[in-house]
């Protein structure tokens, strides 16, 4: 268990680290440790993911509101609101379809999602998007991108257990206009209640770790990322963000493409 606990705390720190430099929480980095390296099943690996996830975005959100001015609630409510309402509504119905998916299928759109990630990345290292500025818009049009982009934040997250920040800031920057700081925190929002509800829909299926795994391998991985995102936080601007992101999604897509090699043991047997 020890050897674990090192592991998990071991690895966490670099990948918040590199996340924290191009201002992601790391958790697409984290889903291939677990399945690869501590060796735990697709299906195992998400919620796992999800309660790290949990940790870290609510030391992120109490740091944030100590050294960050508050949001501009009154300009944002339409978008949050909205994307709120649609991440929490396919977090749900993703985490019920993910614990009824085979452990092959389930690998297999891991992969996928994995892979589109990194791609998104590199895209977005060699052409920055530009801003469409949505925020001020009507507000019908907010609601139905804000309730759109939360739908899909919603099935990533539920899907491979992660925050979903990858998606949420760049829509948040590029779509909707909004700072970047302003942005950060307006993620934690929204990924909040999406993690907390595929968490309750993975422990109603009887899929929630173990407290063995709890202790062994949520709790180090959450210290580490906290410690390895604040580290992160602190370098960024250090490494050029573009360079950084087209590296990460090489190796994002190099690990999803290799973390499903092995036979789980369900389909071994």
């Amino acid at each position: 268990m020890m050897i674990e606990v090192l592991l998990a705390f071991a690895v966490a720190v670099p990948i918040a680290v590199l996340g924290g430099l191009i201002g992601l929480g790391g958790a697409e980095f984290r889903l291939p440790v677990l399945v690869g390296w501590l060796r735990r099943s697709a299906h195992q690996a998400v919620p796992i993911n999800l309660a790290v996830s949990l940790l870290t975005l609510l030391v992120s959100l109490i740091v944030r509101s100590r050294t960050l001015p508050s949001l501009p609630l009154e300009s944002l409510v339409l978008i949050l609101v909205s994307m709120i309402g649609g991440a929490m509504l396919t977090a749900f119905l993703g985490a019920g379809l993910t614990a009824r998916l085979s452990p092959h299928a389930l690998e297999g759109w891991m992969r996928f999602l994995l892979t589109a990630i990194g791609l998104l990345l590199i895209v977005e290292g060699f052409f920055p998007l530009s801003e469409a500025g949505l925020l001020g818009g009507a507000g019908w049009l907010q609601v139905l991108v804000g309730f759109a982009a939360g739908c899909l934040i919603g099935v990533v997250s539920s899907t491979l257990g992660v925050a979903g920040g990858e998606l949420i800031i760049p829509t948040l920057i590029f779509i909707f206009g909004i700072g970047v700081k302003t942005a950060g925190s307006a993620s934690l929002i929204i990924s909040l209640p999406t993690v907390m509800v595929g968490l309750a829909r993975y422990a109603r299926h009887g899929l929630l770790f173990s407290r063995n795994e709890g202790l062994s391998i949520v709790l180090p991985m959450g210290i580490g990322s906290v410690i390895g995102s604040i580290i992160g936080g602190v370098l960024a601007g250090i490494v050029p963000a573009n360079l950084l992101k087209i590296i990460l999604g090489l190796v994002l897509i190099g690990s999803a493409l290799r973390m499903f090699r092995r036979k789980s043991p369900s389909l071994s047997a």
